[in-house]
């Protein structure tokens, strides 16, 4: 780190450092109608200074809360860096919340502005106005539809950046606004990021300037990111991973954050663009890997034999040529290599993964023959173990070193210990503050000597590598004793292309029992090919020949953990196939896409009873919300289904730390 790295502790300081030595660099890119604009370095620094002055004319002040509501776009990350410039806190929302979910956040984080991306977003914030009489002014990217709105506090970005330009002719306006830039601290709080409220409401994670800085620092460092990588920018801009890989390390490394015309066409425009670096959580992965495997059975019969000829040729060696393990047979590397011209570099190339140097999943556990899949055909995928807590980085995977099974090893400047209940506890530079106006709950999750509560149970294995179970509170026992860790289960299941979600109980019963949603692009079309007739969701999910499929599945996972001795007891029982999809927007899942296994019992309480009690079927009459916000019932008699349980096999146990 040179002496000018230092001096640029905040990130407006880290926008003019690039500005100075990367002026023509690249350093934004989003498609939009389908034409790529492009903003260098020195155009970046130029918009973010004037639309800072822009925004001190709007009152926003040093400590004062700015919220940034929307998907991927520079303007909005650009809104970020013009409030850290003035020393206000920018409050990332999740573009896909609901007014209600907003208000509480907004009133919570007490913000007097917001910078939106379109109409749909500005009438969320205008239906909840009652609840938010802190909130001044609404500023907006996308003029459509907005034009015969009140705008006595409503203002497009790009006015809000014409006036700061104006100003910023008078010297003494030049001159606050550079006095407000070098008045930035590292210890400053740069940002609050809100959980996604797996078990209750929100709590805003405050982090400052050092620690985020210090986290992408790690980040950079480890896979060696520069100013020629890519980044595709396209996860929500609310959550901890998308911050750092997306705004903290492109201002660190500078490298290119490129935004995507809309969700639908990521990996067409990451294709385009040649992304270099990726990181999706393993539910984008599991999709495109359904999607690719729909298509195959589509395709014609020969076409088919040598794809999958091939990829049982890359699971075989694959990973070994990755890692540059000895021992791979030049006739196997041969095989390989046609099978790369063949099929693998059309697949990575289809994936938008063709230039890609390092991936990374995370957030929930992967299915290893995915992340398998992946890596034989080519991809650097990596699993990493972090936290918005952490500023991310807990553990990662160092090349040569990368398993399925284990999120790697403590990141480096990062300290671990397993707690005598099983639970990670970690020490990082990144750490946070606390919880904003929540200093009990930080009690509880900081210890006196800085180590953080993670809240998951976990080991290390023989390797020093982490495995995690589950959280640590899931982490349950059955009546016998047996142990019973839900989310274990539940990837295991979701390993299946057929299966989107699965929630499983168990936690003080004698046996486990699970709730499954079916994936319809991949069950439909395997109805499709099978002559199964359904007019909705709710018959697909429901018919004897879906239940015939998935039965077999849940069967194949009682066999993995019967192999597993601490696990076998955890075999599910019986299970259902649910009505609908769980969802978001009616409260059963996190923006996120975590499972809020609280509100699922409770909602569903009629069908767990009739798991355990021994029924065969069982009635539910469910509210739902549908996209234009309207609510509407859903009705349903599911079946059950009984399964037969498998000896556990006798071996050597994991280490008690597991627990």
């Amino acid at each position: 780190m040179t002496a000018a790295d230092a001096r640029a502790d905040t990130f407006p300081k880290l926008l003019v450092r690039n500005a100075r030595i990367r002026t023509k660099r690249t350093a934004f890119r989003h498609k939009d109608l389908g034409i790529w604009q492009s903003w260098t370095w020195g155009e970046v620094h130029e918009i973010v200074r004037s639309y800072a002055s822009g925004l001190k004319a709007l009152g926003l002040k040093r400590g004062g809360k700015i919220a940034i509501i929307g998907y991927n776009r520079p303007y909005l990350y650009w809104s970020i860096a013009a409030a850290q410039w003035l020393g206000a806190v920018p409050i990332p929302v999740y573009a896909d919340s609901v007014a209600e979910e907003m208000a509480y956040v907004l009133a919570h984080a007490e913000v007097t502005h917001a910078a939106v991306q379109d109409q749909e977003q500005v009438d969320k914030l205008l239906a909840v106005a009652d609840q938010l009489p802190q909130l001044e002014h609404i500023l907006y990217d996308e003029q459509k539809g907005l034009r015969d709105y009140d705008h006595s506090r409503l203002h497009s970005i790009e006015s809000v950046v014409e006036e700061g330009r104006a100003r910023l002719a008078d010297p003494q306006e030049a001159a606050s606004i550079e006095r407000a830039l070098e008045e930035g601290k590292g210890s400053d709080l740069a940002i609050i990021l809100y959980t996604s409220g797996t078990t209750g409401r929100p709590k805003g994670v405050m982090l400052t300037a050092d620690a985020v800085i210090a986290a992408a620092r790690i980040g950079c460092e480890f896979d060696k990111l520069d100013e020629t990588d890519e980044i595709m920018a396209y996860l929500p801009i609310a959550w901890v991973g998308d911050h750092i890989f997306s705004y903290a390390q492109a201002f660190l490394a500078g490298l290119c954050v490129n935004c995507p015309e809309n969700p639908e066409t990521v990996a067409d425009d990451r294709r385009e663009i040649g992304a270099t670096y990726v990181f999706a959580p393993p539910r984008i992965f599991e999709s495109m890997l359904t999607l690719t495997m729909v298509r195959i059975e589509d395709a014609g019969a020969l076409k088919r034999r040598m794809f999958h000829a091939f990829i049982r040729h890359a699971n075989k060696v694959g990973e070994k040529i990755l890692n540059r393990e000895p021992g791979v047979s030049a006739w196997d590397r041969l095989l390989w290599q046609i099978g790369n011209v063949l099929v693998y570099a059309p697949l990575r190339n289809r994936f938008g993964m063709t230039r890609v140097k390092v991936g990374y999943t995370a957030g929930e556990a992967i299915g290893p023959e995915i992340f398998r899949f992946y890596r034989s055909i080519g991809v650097n995928l990596k699993q990493l173990y972090g936290q918005t807590e952490a500023s991310v980085y807990i553990t990662m995977q160092p090349d040569g070193e990368i398993r399925a099974d284990t999120v790697g090893r403590p990141a480096p400047q990062v300290e671990i210990r397993i707690a005598d209940n099983g639970e990670v506890l970690y020490r990082t530079p990144g750490v946070f503050i606390g919880y904003y106006k929540d200093d009990e709950k930080t009690a509880e999750t900081k210890t006196p000597d800085g180590f953080v509560h993670s809240g998951d149970a976990g080991f290390f294995d023989a390797n020093g590598h982490l495995k995690i179970i589950d959280r640590a509170k899931d982490v349950g026992k059955m009546r016998d004793g047996a142990l019973f860790p839900p989310k274990y289960v539940e990837n295991k299941l979701k390993f299946y292309p057929n299966i989107k979600e699965a929630v499983c109980f168990g936690d003080g019963r004698d046996h486990v029992a699970a709730f499954i949603n079916i994936d319809l692009v991949a069950v439909s079309n395997w109805a499709e090919r099978n002559g199964v007739t359904y007019a909705s969701y709710q018959e697909l999910a429901g018919h004897p020949r879906v239940y015939d499929m998935i039965e077999k599945h849940v069967d194949e996972v009682n066999r993995s953990l019967a192999s597993e001795p601490r696990m076998g007891g955890a075999q599910i029982k019986r299970f259902l196939i649910l009505h609908k999809e769980l969802d978001a927007d009616d409260g059963e899942l996190t923006r996120t896409q975590k499972v809020r296994r609280g509100f699922i019992a409770e909602r569903y309480a009629p069908l767990i009873q009739a798991l355990y009690d021994g029924s065969t079927e069982a009635d539910i009459s469910t509210e739902v919300t549908f996209e234009d916000g309207r609510k509407g019932v859903i009705s349903a008699r599911v079946k059950i289904r009984d399964m037969t349980l498998h000896p556990v096999e006798k071996t050597t146990l994991i280490p008690e730390a597991a627990e």
